[in-house]
């Protein structure tokens, strides 16, 4: 199985600026809205808007917005009505996108995608042009530090873990997606702390990209996540170390 994504890796740590905060909150809330509205706003009977609430505590959300997003889902207080559209498209070389978006409008989101492409040297696909090359998978990420590689490895796969890996200073836990909470929840009762956790589009096979190209695919990346609409961007592209550190 691939690696997990190195653009998520280092999307992660560009978040911790307020600039980034800022636009993470808004994306989050969008989510935590969104997943109230689909599956009710109890977290314990509803895994997506868990994950969401969970996953918006550990950027530091304040619980007062978690709670207001929630109820403009469960349409307790007036709200945008979001839609959840995937979009698939390439990067420079042809390297692979796969883009998830909420959005109160389609034409905007598409021109805006479009526009941030062209200008990269991407260009919007159509559907199914790329998404054989991804499967969703849950990702489960814990510090390396703190915690020793046999004791992970013990506690990911007894909760029924697809594979572990050491990336740098963290572990990398990867699930199928119908399991992921299940493998959280056997992780926390094993006395292991979780740094974050994700679901993600996972490429099956990666393209190495170094040098310029692998520059250029960053600022093409960054642009794309800057995008209010955009959710997450998914790429196959192995990008190179040199052109992360110096991102």
């Amino acid at each position: 199985m691939a690696g997990h994504s190195k653009w998520s890796k280092i999307k992660r740590k560009k978040a911790v600026n307020d600039a980034k905060r800022g636009a993470q909150f808004t994306k989050l809330i969008r989510e935590i809205t969104v997943a109230a509205r689909e599956g009710g706003g109890n977290p314990d009977f509803n895994p997506r808007l868990r994950l969401a609430v969970d996953t918006a505590k550990a950027a530091s959300m304040p619980l007062d917005n978690i709670e207001r997003a929630i109820k403009k889902g469960t349409g307790e207080l007036e709200g945008v009505n979001y839609e959840e559209i995937t979009y698939e498209g390439y990067g420079p070389n042809g390297i692979a996108l796969f883009i998830e978006t909420l959005t109160d409008n389609q034409n905007r989101t598409v021109a805006d995608l479009r526009h941030t492409l062209g200008k990269h040297n991407g260009s919007l696909g159509t559907s199914g042009s790329v998404a054989w090359q991804f499967e969703r998978k849950g990702q489960v990420f814990l510090d390396a530090a703190t915690h020793s590689e046999d004791a992970v490895l013990e506690a990911a796969l007894e909760a029924g873990g697809e594979d572990v890996a050491r990336d740098g200073d963290e572990f990398v836990v990867t699930t199928d997606a119908t399991s992921f909470h299940t493998v959280q929840d056997g992780l926390r009762e094993a006395g292991l702390t979780i740094s974050e956790a994700e679901l993600t589009m996972i490429p099956t096979n990666e393209v190495a990209v170094e040098g310029k190209d692998a520059e250029k695919l960053l600022r093409l990346l960054d642009a794309l996540d800057d995008l209010d609409d955009v959710q997450k961007v998914h790429t196959n592209a192995d990008i190179d170390e040199t052109a992360l550190a110096e991102a």
